[in-house]
């Protein structure tokens, strides 16, 4: 399934499989037709052959043979036949070393008679003249010539055997530079097309490793020009959710902004209500009314929150000590009258470059959620290390593990019976997302049985 949805692997196999194939096409032509070529080289050489041996063998046969003479005189037409076989037999023997031993050809008279024959040549091999030019057997390729005087005839022959071992070789020599050339080749046509794609891959990996905060425009430069309009739509559509994003943080800023004011006022008027009111019942519900609206106030400023770690810078150009910061979050809970934080600092500064604001907001959540669902007995410990750890721990229950990563979302409570928001740990991982710091819960606490304990690890410069 992943080869067939790899663009790498289609285009390496349909390119590896083309140049194959034409690998092998080109062989099989190229064999082919050497083959018709070779053909005609050996068809010529039986022909040169058949005319060279033709003239030598009258020469011989014209020396060897002279006519003989009688008692009287006169021409002896009437010799012995047998004498005549061992003088031709014996005038073979001699010539042997004159026409090669390796070539197979007779020479007939025109009644059929061998007149002249290689070494080892058998004339049943060799069928009657019937014209001049090639004839082919079951086992032997033929070229046949006559004398200009038409008194002999010539037959010289090749074993079929022979140019069949000779193709074979030659099939043999084209195909083993293909076993190593085709190889190659599919490595090389890989190579290419990895390089080739490599701008895929990184882009791929560009997005990969983005955050769900980044929506920054992909850069287009180095890019092919079949990627660029990828990219371009890529651009596009980040732009969009950027507005959009913006728009609902926005939204939510002014909205949370513009609710201090009239649920300022009116937790004002239920507080004159229940100081003015001398009915029971009058009072009562003017608390509920403070209560509630109390409640609105704390959820207008997590919105706020929650808006400014979304939208806003996290990281600053400049290094500033995260000590200060603390000191003052820790200060406020201390004037507020919440005595039940332990603040510890390592001595020397500890610079970062997160936004002050932003690990304002990021502490503030870490300490009100400890505080609110920790035991109220005990105390929270809030610590700074030198490698910038932050750690924000409680005493209490222990957390499951599944609800862990539950807590982080927005509006999850841990105990429902608790007042809060929902928004405090959402704010913190969204802050941790967006300036680059890692988050860990722990519960129970190292080397307790109970508790919960919040590590961030905030950028150092």
């Amino acid at each position: 399934m992943k080869m067939a949805t790899s663009l790498q692997a289609r285009i390496a196999l349909a390119v590896g499989l083309s140049v194959t194939l034409l690998w092998l096409a080109a062989a099989a032509f190229t064999a082919h037709r050497l083959g018709g070529e070779m053909e005609e080289v050996f068809d010529d050489g039986l022909k040169a052959t058949a005319e060279r041996i033709l003239p030598i063998a009258r020469h011989d046969l014209r020396d060897d043979h002279p006519r003989k003479t009688g008692k009287n005189g006169r021409d002896d037409e009437h010799d012995d036949d047998d004498e005549e076989d061992n003088d031709r037999r014996a005038a073979l023997t001699r010539r042997d070393a004159r026409y090669g031993e390796n070539v197979d050809f007779v020479v007939r008279a025109p009644d059929g008679r061998v007149l002249l024959a290689s070494k080892g040549a058998d004339p049943a091999r060799f069928p009657a003249y019937a014209g001049d030019g090639y004839s082919r057997t079951e086992t032997d390729r033929l070229y046949y010539a006559q004398s200009p005087d038409g008194r002999m005839t010539i037959a010289v022959s090749e074993p079929l055997s022979q140019r069949t071992e000779l193709s074979r070789k030659i099939l043999l020599g084209l195909a083993l530079p293909l076993l190593v050339v085709i190889p190659f080749s599919l490595a090389a046509i890989i190579f290419a097309v990895r390089r080739s794609l490599r701008p895929v891959r990184g882009l791929r990996e560009e997005l990969s490793s983005r955050s769900a905060q980044d929506l920054s425009p992909l850069a287009d430069q180095n890019l092919p020009g079949e990627l660029r309009p990828i990219t371009a739509g890529i651009n596009q559509l980040l732009e969009r959710l950027k507005a959009a994003f913006s728009a609902e943080r926005t939204f939510a800023a002014n909205a949370a902004h513009e609710l201090r004011t009239p649920v300022a006022g009116a937790i004002a008027q239920a507080q004159r209500i229940r100081s003015e009111t001398k009915e029971e019942l009058t009072s009562q519900r003017a608390t509920e009314i403070e209560t509630t609206l109390k409640r609105l106030m704390r959820m207008s400023e997590k919105l706020m929150q929650l808006a400014r770690a979304e939208g806003s810078r996290l990281r600053s150009d400049e290094a500033a000590d995260l000590r200060p910061v603390l000191r003052m979050i820790v200060g406020n809970f201390e004037r507020a009258g919440e005595g039940r934080i332990e603040l510890t600092l390592p001595e020397t500064p500890v610079l970062s470059t997160l936004d002050p604001d932003a690990l304002g907001i990021l502490a503030r959540n870490l300490i009100e959620n400890a505080l609110k669902h920790g035991s109220q007995d005990e105390n929270v410990e809030v610590g700074l290390g030198e490698d910038g750890l932050l750690a924000v721990a409680n005493d209490g229950a222990t957390l499951p593990p599944e609800a862990m990563e539950r807590l982080m979302r927005r509006f999850e409570r841990g105990n429902g019976k608790i007042d809060g928001s929902g928004l405090g740990l959402s704010i913190v991982k969204v802050i941790c997302d967006r300036a680059g710091a890692d988050i860990t819960v722990v519960s129970p606490r190292h080397l307790r049985d109970e508790g919960v304990e919040l590590r961030v690890r905030l950028p150092l410069a």
